[in-house]
């Protein structure tokens, strides 16, 4: 799979223990691979907000994170109604009749039309340190990877954000029926400065929904299509969505996504 966009590359920061080849990691490299100008990149992201850097890691690492994903059995879904937050694991799911789902998806799709409504699968890496270096999983060395000094201060560099102290981690697969309506990301307490996705997800197609929106007033939007190895760096609070993921999608929309936060990491 290549990666999104076809840039020059430069500059490579690299993430490789002996302690993290486990069954679950094998011996992929980390590395930051990122294409484009550093400061062209930074300039639009001042300006607008968002960036997109495309080959962000080496191909061949992002391939593996990606198979780990597509071949996981650790997904677990989540919703919300109203306030309230959701999670139906695999047994929960598989639990559920025809008519239950069916009265879930009208319920979801209700909501959607006039409120903020999420749903869509994750796997969570936990924030506290110690819980990290007992993950052994490809995702479990990115998330380690991504909050090192290296690379909140290669972040620092595109979003101008001199207080980054932490990265958060997830997965993210949306199928047919998922969606994410408007927000701004911004909740109290967490110190979010800015969000990433790093998508995990070729030969999309525009049809197929799942677009990441930036609101730009009542009637515009700027729209960025699902790619494979290409992350998108965008401030925090900013309103935007993902796209309702039609019934034609042939396969998950998959990507890493998290923020990047003002606080050191729990122990």
């Amino acid at each position: 799979m290549r990666a999104c966009g076809a840039l020059k590359r430069y500059g490579t920061v690299q993430f490789m223990m002996d302690h993290d080849r486990s069954a679950g990691g094998g011996t992929a490299r980390f590395a930051f691979s990122g294409a484009g100008d550093v400061a062209a990149l930074a300039r639009r992201y001042r300006e607008r907000g968002h960036v997109r850097i495309a080959g962000f890691l080496p191909n061949d690492t992002a391939n593996a994170l990606r198979t780990e994903l597509l071949n996981s059995d650790r997904w677990t879904q989540v919703f919300n109604m109203g306030d309230r937050l959701y999670e139906l694991d695999g047994v929960a799911r598989a639990a559920l009749t025809p008519a239950e789902w069916g009265e879930l998806d009208r319920s979801i799709m209700a909501n959607a039309r006039t409120g903020f409504q999420f749903r869509y699968e994750t796997i969570r890496v936990p924030d506290g340190r110690f819980a990290r270096e007992r993950d052994g999983s490809l995702l479990g060395r990115f998330a380690r990877w991504l909050a090192t000094p290296d690379m909140l201060d290669r972040f620092s560099t595109f979003t101008g954000l001199a207080d980054l102290r932490f990265a958060d981690v997830q997965a993210t697969r949306y199928r047919p029926g998922d969606l994410l309506t408007g927000h701004d990301d911004a909740i109290k307490g967490k110190h979010r400065r800015a969000a990433y996705v790093l998508g995990l997800t070729p030969h999309w197609r525009l049809e197929w929904g799942g677009a990441l929106m930036f609101n730009r007033g009542a009637d515009a939007a700027d729209a960025w299509m699902p790619g494979f190895n290409c992350i998108d760096i965008f401030a925090v609070p900013q309103m935007h969505s993902v796209s309702y993921v039609t019934e034609a999608a042939a396969f998950p929309r998959l990507s890493v996504t998290g923020w990047l936060r003002a606080e050191y990491p729990p122990a």
